[in-house]
């Protein structure tokens, strides 16, 4: 009797994939890069997504926040040129008072009162005693019979041979007149006032009001 041969599978290791759960043992980072979904957050379009959108923010609030500072600057504007407004009102006021409380009162008197005014510590009132003291001179130049309709006037009919100050009365008067129409946006410093009143006086001595 011959033996029997029993042919036994043959099991070949190296053409067998075990794949339990879908994972491919022979490449498992590559299956878990892609399954994974940060990776494909980090798309190019989602990127692109997210600067469009970080970008259209932006916009958004530089454009708010321009219109705010617009705003406040408008406020701003219509604040100071009230302040401006009120001090010009004051400033009128006060020379109303005082050619009303000075008119026909002697004008030493008045030349003091000017100089108690300028040696104060109030720009204020270094404004008045300089709108004082031009007003002075108007009347003193009106009475010695110089024409015109305005100080201005009556300072262009003179000559320097008539009166030696004259140039001091132009730079005084043109000071007054910063102060008049410049409003709030004129500073008048303390150097500059004092160095005003100096001129009005020297014109007064000269045409003999001390």
């Amino acid at each position: 009797m011959e033996p029997e041969i029993i042919n036994s599978p043959i099991v070949t290791a190296t053409t067998t994939r075990l794949n339990p759960g879908g994972i491919d043992l022979i490449n498992p980072l590559g299956d878990a890069l892609s399954q994974t979904s940060f990776f494909n957050f980090l798309s190019f379009e989602s990127i692109s997504n997210f600067f469009s959108t970080a970008w259209l923010i932006y916009v958004i609030l530089a454009y708010l926040f321009s219109i705010f500072l617009l705003v406040v600057y408008i406020y701003g504007s219509i604040g100071k040129k009230q302040i401006a407004d009120l001090e010009d009102e004051l400033r009128e006021r006060k020379e109303r008072l005082y050619q009303e409380h000075f008119h026909g009162a002697p004008k030493n008197k008045r030349v003091e009162d000017m100089i108690e005014h300028s040696s104060s510590d109030n720009p204020t009132d270094w404004k008045l005693a300089i709108i004082e003291a031009d007003i002075i001179l108007d009347e003193i130049l009106k009475e010695a019979g110089y024409g015109g309709s305005s100080l201005g006037e009556r300072l262009r009919s003179i000559s320097p041979t008539q009166l030696q100050s004259l140039d001091d009365a132009w730079q005084a008067h043109k000071v007054r007149n910063q102060i008049a129409h410049g409003g709030a946006d004129f500073i008048l410093t303390q150097r500059l006032a004092q160095d005003t009143i100096k001129q009005y006086r020297r014109v007064f001595y000269e045409l003999g009001q001390h």
